[in-house]
This record gives structure tokens, C-alpha cells and sequence, in this order.
């Protein structure tokens, strides 16, 4: 008893034990960078549902409506794109709407396509644009008019500000696995209630099946239609919308893509359907491409270089990028892929006080550090990523469940960038509070609905521009 009470050897053991057993506890991994969870999901195959899932199933009735979705249709939040698939034939691209204290129904005209892609031929495809919508109210609409009616609801976000709350739901590259379906299960019920989804790009995955065949991307506009029917989703173009495949004679680029989904691109003076902007409630959205050409000179380069300088912050604090392809990234799966973008356009992002960007493309989740890397001249060697309170923070949201699996193998050590990374599917929800303060979460799909497995406060960049750093 004496020799216990008196050695200082054995105190330093204990003391040295406990330490080890709390960093095991608390899922550390001693490293470079911030935390690697030590959360370990069970590694099974990721399977894509059967056509016959109850999921894809089509709706009732003669040429009834089908993969109805929504997204902002204006720059402000008073306009709706809905659209819509028929199979039968075209019937009416007309919608009818009212708001929820009204009797009298309004009606707005679209238009209505049809592609062919290989040996496919798609249904008829509807888009309609709805304008002057009061801000926030609850509005029902109405379509297949004529034969069968099929009536769903949104609702419009409050009118522009700098201290309106509103709540974002984040999700990407989805597929319509088990796992898919799980994830949006899991964000429909999660208590914050998510308004709207940023999605950061890689809907369906039909480019994974033979010839690409685009009969997924009907059964994942079914799936979707739930959610999206509802609330808007604000896209993004991932590599899967590519659909590029000169072997089967289809040589344009995003074909199935922009026939089916309609963003409203021209409202900010974009000339391509794959980077374009919007406001919403206290937030300025950027959407870019990827996959389209950024360098000095190109259309992408030329619009942003432009759209900047127009975001005041005092109407919209919150300056919200969303891409595919991470600049940031600290998996062994697509590293390094989104460096040349990174290298054109990082410095406007640190000087224009950018708060958060969103990506997808990597099948995981990571969270960075507020970090920069645009010292570097050729001749300097100064190429090495660095704190800075003027930078985003750099968010990885590509794990919605697709077939092609987790990327569960990172680079080691963890980086000092990287602030938490795991390899689980999931979702995560941006909640603005007012002009200064954001709450962010990531929910993995193996939790309870309200259960949170990495959050942080954000603090906006240009009205409380303090270190709102999660590490120690």
C-alpha cells in the first residue's frame, strides 16, 4: 500500500494510462491534422435497388405526372421551375397553383421536350416557370390538367435580408442504392427541417449501367420526387451528368442532365446552365462547373470574375459556394482532382470573404480548417496550405449512398487542413440563424435521425469575422 501511495513512477503510468484510454474514447487519432473518426461502419457492397422497388414506382392513372421536382426559377425567391415526365403522350405542360388562403387558382404555361440518347427515347418532359410568387407562403399546384391530376405543395422562402433564418439541407452524389434511400429517409426526418437542398452534383448514375442507360434516370427522378416535388433543390452538375460516350455516338456533354433539369442561369447573366447564382432568404448561392472550362478567358472564368464584386453583404451576408469537385481533400479518391480550379479561382474566394464551399465527387465526409494557398508565384516554394480567417471553410458532402461505394482510404497523416473526415454515408443541414452566426451539422445515415456526428457555429466572414475553429 505504501509502495503505491509513494511512487511517483506509477502516478506518470496511471496519469499516461488514462490519457490513452480518453484518446481512444474520444476517437483522436494523433496526427498532423484535426480528427479522423474512429467510427467504423460495416463494410458491405453498396447495392442500387431493383426496379421494382416500391420506391420507383409509377403513379397511378392515364399519362398521370411523374418525376416532379422544383427549383428556384429567379434570382430573388419569388419564382418556381416545376417540372414534370409524362409517358403516354405530351397532355398539358400547363400548372395550376394558389396560395394556401386562397380559392382562385392561377395558371402558368411551360414547354415540353422529349431526347434520345442511344437506343433510348425519354417521356415527355415538362418545365414550367412560376413568377411573382409572394414571399413566405405556402402555395399547392396542380398538374397533368386534362387527364390525371396530380397536386403537390412548396413553400417560397421570406423576401432577401441580412438577418432572415433559413435552413439548408445538404446532400451529394445520391444514386438510388439502399444507401440512397437511407440517406434521404434520414434527411426527411432529421428535426431541423431542412427548406431547401443545396445538392453539390451526381444524381442517378445511369452512365454506370450498359450504354448508359437513362431508364435510371427515370426511376431516380420516382425516387426523388418525394422530397423534390416539395422543396427545391438547388443542382449542381457532378461528373455523372457528363453522359459523354463518343463510343455509342453520343457526343454531347450533360444531354440527359439539361433536358430534365432546368436551373435558372440566365436570371444572373450566366450563358451556360452550369454556373449561375442565386439569392435566397440571408444567402448568396454560387453554383460553378467542373466540368465545364474555367481558365483566364472562358465563359465560367469571365461570369464569376464579374459576379463577385456583386454580392453585398449587407443584403445577403452569407456567400455560399457550391461545386463538385473538391479543392480540398484529403482521401486517396480523386486527390488533387479540383487543383487547377483552386489555382484559378482561390484567391477571389479569399478575397471576397467566401464563408463556406460546398463539394461532392469524393464518397465520404470531411470538414476543413479555415485554409489558403495562393502565395505561391513559381520562384517562392511557397506552395504549402495556411490558416486563414479570410478563407472558407471547405466542406465534402459526396456521401449520399451511390453504388460506387465509400472512399475509405485517406492520405496519412491527416492533414493540418483537414478539421474531421470520415467514411460514412450521410447528410448535413446549414442553418442561418441571423447575419453572424450559422449552425452546421453532418448526420451519418447509421444514427438517429437528430443524432449529430460533427457540427460547428460559423461565424460570417465579413460581420463577426472571429476564429470559429473546431480544433484544439
Amino acid at each position: 500500500m505504501a509502495v503505491l501511495g509513494s511512487s511517483s513512477s506509477c502516478s506518470v503510468a496511471v496519469v499516461g494510462a488514462v490519457l490513452v484510454i480518453v484518446l481512444v474514447l474520444n476517437g483522436v487519432d494523433l496526427c498532423n491534422g484535426g480528427k479522423t473518426s474512429a467510427f467504423v461502419r460495416k463494410v458491405e457492397k453498396t447495392v442500387d435497388m431493383p426496379l421494382d422497388s416500391d420506391v420507383f414506382r409509377v403513379p397511378p392513372g392515364y399519362n398521370a405526372p411523374q418525376q416532379v421536382h422544383i427549383t428556384q426559377g429567379d434570382h430573388v425567391g419569388r419564382g418556381v421551375i416545376v417540372s414534370w415526365v409524362t409517358a403516354d403522350e405530351p397532355g398539358s405542360s400547363e400548372v395550376l397553383y394558389w396560395s394556401e388562403n386562397s380559392e382562385h387558382k392561377q395558371k402558368a404555361k411551360g414547354k415540353v421536350n422529349r431526347y434520345k440518347f442511344y437506343n433510348y427515347t425519354s417521356g415527355y418532359i415538362h418545365h414550367c416557370t412560376i413568377n411573382n410568387l409572394m414571399y413566405n407562403t405556402k402555395y399547392y399546384y396542380e398538374v397533368g390538367i386534362g387527364q390525371t391530376v396530380r397536386q403537390f405543395w412548396f413553400i417560397t422562402p421570406p423576401e432577401v435580408g441580412p438577418d432572415v433564418p433559413y435552413t439548408f439541407g445538404l446532400i451529394g452524389d445520391l444514386g438510388q442504392s439502399f444507401d440512397s434511400n437511407l440517406t434521404l429517409t434520414h434527411y426527411e426526418n432529421n428535426p431541423q427541417k431542412g427548406q431547401t437542398v443545396l445538392f453539390v452534383g451526381d444524381l442517378c448514375y445511369a452512365d454506370q449501367y450498359p450504354n448508359h442507360d437513362n431508364v435510371r434516370w427515370d426511376t431516380w427522378g420516382r425516387f426523388a420526387e418525394r422530397s423534390v416535388a416539395y422543396q427545391p433543390w438547388i443542382w449542381t452538375a457532378g461528373n455523372h451528368e457528363l453522359d459523354f460516350a463518343p463510343e455509342i455516338g453520343e457526343n454531347k456533354p450533360f444531354k440527359p442532365f439539361t433536358n430534365r433539369y432546368h436551373v435558372p442561369y440566365r436570371a444572373s447573366n450566366s450563358t451556360a446552365p452550369f454556373w449561375y447564382s442565386i439569392k435566397r432568404a440571408s444567402a448568396y448561392i454560387i453554383v460553378l462547373s467542373s466540368y465545364s472550362a474555367y481558365g483566364k478567358y472562358t465563359p465560367q472564368y469571365k461570369w464569376l470574375e464579374q459576379e463577385l464584386p456583386k454580392v453585398n453583404r449587407s443584403e445577403t451576408p452569407w456567400l455560399i459556394v457550391m461545386m463538385h469537385s473538391p479543392w480540398y481533400n484529403s482521401y486517396n479518391y480523386h486527390y488533387m482532382e479540383g487543383e487547377t480550379m483552386r489555382v484559378m479561382f482561390e484567391a477571389w474566394f479569399v478575397k471576397y470573404k467566401v464563408d463556406v464551399v460546398f463539394s461532392g465527387h469524393v464518397h465520404a465526409y470531411e470538414r476543413s480548417e479555415r485554409v489558403s494557398n495562393i502565395a505561391y508565384n513559381i520562384v517562392n516554394g511557397m506552395c504549402t496550405p495556411v490558416h486563414d480567417q479570410s478563407a472558407p471553410v471547405y466542406i465534402i458532402i459526396g456521401d449520399g449512398g451511390n453504388l460506387e461505394g465509400l472512399a475509405t482510404s485517406m492520405t496519412e497523416p491527416q492533414p493540418k487542413y483537414s478539421a474531421y473526415r470520415e467514411a460514412s454515408f450521410g447528410h448535413a443541414m446549414f442553418d442561418i440563424k441571423n447575419r453572424t452566426h450559422a449552425y452546421y451539422n453532418w448526420h451519418r445515415n447509421q444514427d438517429g435521425y437528430a443524432v449529430e456526428a460533427d457540427s460547428m457555429w460559423f461565424f460570417n466572414r465579413i460581420w463577426h469575422p472571429v476564429d470559429d475553429s473546431t480544433s484544439v
